[in-house]
């Protein structure tokens, strides 16, 4: 019999096998100071665009208070137990209330993490009769909800209708052969790495040929997209064809916690059945609270959204126009695509944050094929002209290098002798 400790250590995966050179810089850095356009990596100011503080409510002064406040009167216990045998409050309820109002449905069920909450979601959900139909892309907490599946589930090309029809086709006749089950269908609002909507309208126009319930993750969409902020659903005019809506509050309210939205006979049927709220602690009263006001500003300031686009307008632009390839985007979420190596991609980044003090989240293979590279930018309400004016400047020259193989290098290098 092996030893399953010795197993994981003779292979720390395609990620983990750098971490020595890597941890701490290129993994696991640690950004200091207030979180804003601009913080401290390693002593140094950097223009940061690796946050999805979208709106700028992390350190809103109004945040900020209600945070405090509520800290200082219920501290981080409060209340205790999960929700369903000691853990609710009249706040939870409220803040139940407002998200549904806010997302065209009925009801709304609070989530403590937004990973865990749609999961188990997923589990409550779909039995084993049922099956899944899913996007390609879709983020990782989706598949590994799926992973919880019992059932069938078919995948189609991302954001390819064509396909998704046919893989409803093929759910369908399953379905009519075992008679039994139902078919959910899975995609998201926007897709966090290449920044493209999901094909929200036409998959619910497909409602007209199959039957189907349809779940929406659109945790960068949410505050973000529509004309209120509801997110992808107003944006694409077809709200009241997702049967059940997710978030999380970690982008646009840069907060912990999630909801889910629809039906409220469903989002009860959820509310007594999911496990990862029936047997965990409630979330904390602080948390709720400060939710409540940052989706009243969400709601209030929509200023705060409207120079969110303007920021990610003059950068994707800026980027369009010299010369860069930033995909298919239709969301403030900004890739950059380029060609190289793992190793160009880790010169190319210490020499943006080094030289440059630009701080940024880069993709590279496994996530991707080999020989590519994605830059992932992320704009917010907080950044200015200046800083966008500096980042575009410092990708034009990095670029240049890595062009003219500056970036050629036979290894990562060891960030701990890195000063």
């Amino acid at each position: 019999m092996a030893d399953i400790f010795e197993r994981l250590v003779k292979n720390y995966g395609p990620l983990g096998q750098h971490r020595e050179r890597a941890h701490g810089y290129f993994a696991f850095p640690k950004l200091e100071g207030e979180i804003g356009s601009k913080m401290k990596f390693r002593g140094k100011e950097m223009i940061v665009w690796s946050l999805n503080n979208y709106l700028g409510l992390a350190n809103h002064p109004e945040v900020r208070r209600v945070d405090a406040e509520a800290s200082a009167q219920f501290g981080l216990a409060s209340p205790m137990g999960a929700r369903m045998m000691s853990g609710n409050s009249v706040y939870h309820e409220q803040l139940e209330r407002e998200l549904a109002a806010f997302e065209y449905k009925e009801d709304a069920i609070l989530f403590n993490y937004g990973y865990q909450g749609i999961m188990s979601a997923i589990d409550a959900i779909c039995g084993r009769h049922d099956v899944v139909v899913y996007d390609a892309e879709s983020h990782a907490c989706i598949i590994d909800g799926l992973r919880l599946h019992p059932g069938h589930r078919y995948v189609f090309k991302h954001n390819d209708v064509e396909d998704c029809e046919k893989q409803l086709e093929r759910a369908t006749t399953l379905i009519d052969k075992q008679k039994a089950g139902g078919i959910l269908v899975i995609t998201e609002g926007v897709f966090g790495m290449a920044g493209d909507q999901g094909k929200l309208k036409e998959i619910t126009e497909l409602k007209q040929k199959f039957q189907f319930r349809l779940l929406v993750d659109d945790a960068h969409g949410f505050g973000t997209l529509g004309k209120t902020g509801a997110g992808a659903g107003e944006e694409q005019e077809c709200q009241d064809g997702i049967d059940l809506y997710f978030s999380t509050f970690a982008k646009s309210m840069a907060s912990i916690g999630a909801f889910m939205a629809g039906p409220k006979i469903i989002i009860d049927y959820i509310r007594y059945n999911i496990r990862s709220q029936i047997f965990a602690k409630s979330l904390p009263m602080p948390f709720v609270i400060g939710n409540l006001k940052r989706l009243e500003l969400l709601k209030t300031q929509l200023e705060l959204k409207e120079k969110l686009w303007s920021n990610a307008l003059k950068l994707q632009n800026g980027l369009k126009e010299r010369g860069f390839d930033i995909g298919k985007t239709d969301s403030v979420v900004t890739p950059v695509y380029m060609k190289g190596g793992v190793e160009e991609a880790t010169a190319m980044v210490m020499d943006l944050r080094e030289n440059y003090n630009i701080f940024c989240s880069i993709v590279v293979y496994p996530v991707i094929p080999k020989g590519h590279i994605i830059y992932r930018l992320i704009p917010t309400s907080v950044h200015d002209e200046e800083e966008i004016e500096l980042t575009l400047k410092a990708f034009t020259e990095t670029k240049a290098k890595l062009d003219a193989g500056v970036y050629k290098v036979e290894a990562i290098p060891d960030m701990a002798e890195v000063r």
